[in-house]
């Protein structure tokens, strides 16, 4: 019997995905736990895995196409031997963001039958105009009337490549400046690059962020040279073993100590009541190619520093491939933000909802500081902490980051 293969929720707050690429072709045999293919969400690129086993009938979505609400058909499994049915009706016309052949075939399989077939003169509600998602997008993107285009599509259905017609000659009719040279003259070459589905997804959040948390910053100067001694000799004492203990793992460290001994930062708030967490759970901004991916470490206060970093070296490495499973970067009681390798002195980051505390970290530098009178140099780094005012008061935020800075001037209790 014919099974639907349907586009994953990959995570909670999942409501569409682009399909990347698919892992198996048509007529492929897939047995329970292949990998079918590769979604875009709005976290990370995650491998799909196979649930049933079949014959990979039909694909219905082809690659690249975006937009894709869960539990939508994207292909079709049967049994050997079975014939393929049609596609179901309710497939989208995703358009392939490249455009091709594949595109258009999945236009074809969820365009209206001519019994439907669109007008689009009298703007009467009976009418509709058929069009790509994509298409759609970039129409709404670009402020373009898609009621004055017309569609090369199947049944007429607009596509990527009308609206590109349709801006094309918008661009066209529009007046030259008084120096005799176009608005694109002027601007130059630009090439546009739709968003991805996580650059949506971060672009929102952090908005809403911004906007919808009242964020307060405090900042410290942290003196590093005793860590870094530390550090040095424990890497000594290890290098038989191939392990080599940063100072993100030992500052990972660090907070998770300070978040249990002041658990208050533990925290989420919520409209009703105030979440306090007994595990500490931190999350650690990695950059990939498409954005920002937080791996989160769990129960970090109960691991060694050679456990986290462990842990947070393969977390990385993972994360970059696009090879993490989502309870590795779902949840977090913490962030930390360490932007010393690009020589940053001092910023400050954005909350990670429902979070309610980031720790910024900058790079370490030498500067002149004055210890007993006299003035010495010592290497110090910059640590802003982002809390959402309402959950942590200010005198709460100053206290822990002052443990913390304790706990990074005095190392030891780092390895106990």
């Amino acid at each position: 019997m014919a099974t639907d293969i349907l586009m994953p929720a990959l995570s909670p707050t999942m409501k569409t995905g682009t399909l990347a690429r698919w892992l198996k072709k048509e007529g492929d045999k897939v047995l329970s736990g292949d990998l079918l293919a590769e979604i875009e969400t709005d976290k990370a690129t995650m491998e799909f895995e196979a649930v049933d086993e079949g014959i990979l009938g039909r694909i219905l979505v082809p690659e690249g196409t975006a937009d894709i609400p869960v539990n939508t058909p994207i292909a079709i499994l049967v049994e050997e031997g079975e014939a393929v049915p049609e596609a179901p009706a309710s497939v989208p016309s995703g358009e392939k963001e490249g455009g091709g052949a594949s595109a258009d075939k999945a236009s074809v399989a969820a365009a209206p039958t001519s019994s439907s077939k669109e007008s689009k003169g009298s703007g009467t509600k009976e009418e509709r105009i058929f069009i790509s998602p994509l298409a759609r997008r970039l129409a709404k993107e670009h402020g373009l009337d898609i009621a004055s285009l017309k569609g090369t599509g199947p049944n007429g259905r607009i596509l990527k490549r009308d609206i590109e017609a349709g801006l094309k000659a918008a661009s066209g009719q529009k007046e030259e400046s008084t120096s005799g040279e176009s608005v694109a003259e002027q601007a130059g070459s630009i090439e546009r690059v739709p968003h991805s589905t996580m650059r949506k997804v971060i672009a929102r959040r952090l908005t809403e962020s911004k906007t919808q948390v009242p964020h307060f910053y405090v900042s410290v100067d942290i003196e590093l040279d005793a860590l870094l001694a530390l550090r040095s000799k424990l890497n000594a004492s290890l290098v038989d073993e191939g392990v080599k203990i940063s100072v993100n793992d030992m500052m990972i460290r660090a907070v998770a100590l300070a978040l249990k001994k002041r658990p208050g930062l533990n925290v989420q708030f919520t409209e009703t009541e105030m979440l306090h967490f007994s595990d500490v759970d931190i999350a650690m901004a990695v950059s990939i190619p498409d954005g920002l991916i937080t791996p989160i470490i769990r129960k970090a206060d109960q691991k060694t520093l050679r456990q986290i970093s462990a842990e947070a070296r393969d977390l990385a490495i993972r994360a970059r491939k696009g090879k993490l499973k989502p309870e590795e970067f779902q949840g977090g009681t913490f962030s930390i933000s360490n932007m010393g390798m690009f020589g940053v002195k001092d910023f400050a980051a954005i909350i990670n909802p429902p979070q309610a505390a980031i720790l910024a970290i900058a790079a370490g530098e030498k500067r002149p500081v004055i210890r007993d009178g006299e003035v010495r140099a010592a290497t110090m780094m910059t640590a802003t902490l982002s809390v959402d005012h309402r959950a942590i008061d200010g005198a709460l935020g100053a206290q822990w980051l002052n443990m913390l800075r304790d706990l990074v001037q005095n190392p030891y209790s780092l390895v106990i």
